[in-house]
């Protein structure tokens, strides 16, 4: 991949995460973003606990960090330029994330034809050998996700962020 390939795929993580006002509230981060694949992060953050006895953090966290990794790593498998929309999620929960660690997500687009990807990723407390969840999901290109698209290049081109 090419220098300015690799540039242009950092800038469009970040406007999908930072455009995403579900993604801001949750402190979601995007790590690493390739051809197809991506790596994203969610904090460890009292707001975010879904079981306050334990510590462990609200499930959703662990769902909304899965469908935007996901369709990041789709994103870059249709090749960075098409927004793909989220067609089916489908996620197993393996166990409770440890209190008092992030968890990261690392996604891989392993087919995109015409309009539809597939991926499957991984999320994890720090050890990726031992899931806190799995999952795989089918994205698809409509048109209101080119539009959403067309509308986080403009700024892009302006220099605008979205957060």
């Amino acid at each position: 991949m090419t220098p300015e390939r690799q540039t242009f795929l950092n800038q469009l993580a970040e406007l999908l995460v930072d455009g995403s006002p579900h993604a801001s509230a949750l402190g979601l981060t995007h790590e690493e973003v390739g051809e197809g694949s991506a790596v994203m992060r969610a904090p460890y953050k009292a707001e975010l606990i879904g079981d306050p006895e334990t510590g462990v953090l609200h499930g959703g966290v662990v769902t909304a960090l899965l469908d935007h990794v996901c369709g990041l790593a789709a994103f870059t498998g249709f090749g960075g330029e098409d927004m793909p929309a989220t067609l089916d999620l489908r996620i197993d929960y393996m166990r409770p994330a440890k209190p008092g660690l992030d968890i990261i997500a690392e996604a891989v687009c392993l087919r995109s034809h015409g309009l539809v990807a597939v991926v499957r990723a991984t999320a994890h407390d720090g050890d990726a050998d031992d899931p806190v969840a799995t999952a795989q999901a089918a994205f698809m290109i409509t048109r209101a996700s080119k539009e959403a698209q067309e509308r986080a290049e403009r700024s892009i081109q302006r220099g605008e962020s979205l957060g």
